[in-house]
């Protein structure tokens, strides 16, 4: 789309011709909530409905943007905790957690165990190269090449064991 300044006055002639309705809010609430609402709130919260939850806590937000003065001490409290009580992601752990966690960590490292067992007895046998006499084989070439002759198996007086990592084959 093509910017001119015809456009842009046209677009800011739109704009300032749109009329804006405003809704109508209620003013945040000057007076306390009743105890009974606020009554032992550390042992319902967990148990209300989400929207008697959502009420609640604007409710108290609405109040504590007034005077705190203003509020009662079970005001005070029941902020407290719905915003720090443990409740949701701070809530204490079932006390046998430790033990599904332990047990589910053994299941998973038995279950690996198992499918490294079964793949290992499906598989071929090993490979040429990993016989002790090639491994040694590939080491006297590597000597004769003077391969990494500053410390590895081509130096002087190298006294590692090279590329040999097998057992002897039988």
């Amino acid at each position: 789309m093509m910017r001119t300044p015809a456009t842009s006055l046209l677009r800011a002639g739109l704009r300032a011709t749109r009329t804006t309705t405003t809704v109508p809010r209620a003013a945040a609430s000057t007076h306390a909530i009743s105890n009974p609402t606020l009554a032992n709130i550390e042992k319902r919260w967990e148990g209300m409905p989400q929207t008697e939850q959502a009420e609640l806590w604007m409710s108290l937000r609405d109040r504590m943007k007034e005077n705190w003065a203003e509020l009662t001490l079970q005001e005070k409290k029941a902020a407290y905790w719905i915003a720090f009580g443990a409740h949701g992601p701070r809530a204490v752990p079932a006390p046998d957690e430790g033990r599904k966690v332990a047990l589910y960590t053994a299941l998973g490292v038995f279950a690996s165990f198992v499918i490294f067992a079964t793949m290992r007895s499906f598989a071929g046998p090993a490979p040429s190269t990993m016989t002790r006499e090639y491994q040694e084989a590939t080491n006297e070439f590597l000597k004769n090449q003077r391969a990494e002759p500053l410390t590895g198996i081509g130096a002087e007086g190298y006294s590692g064991k090279g590329m040999v990592q097998s057992p002897p084959k039988h």
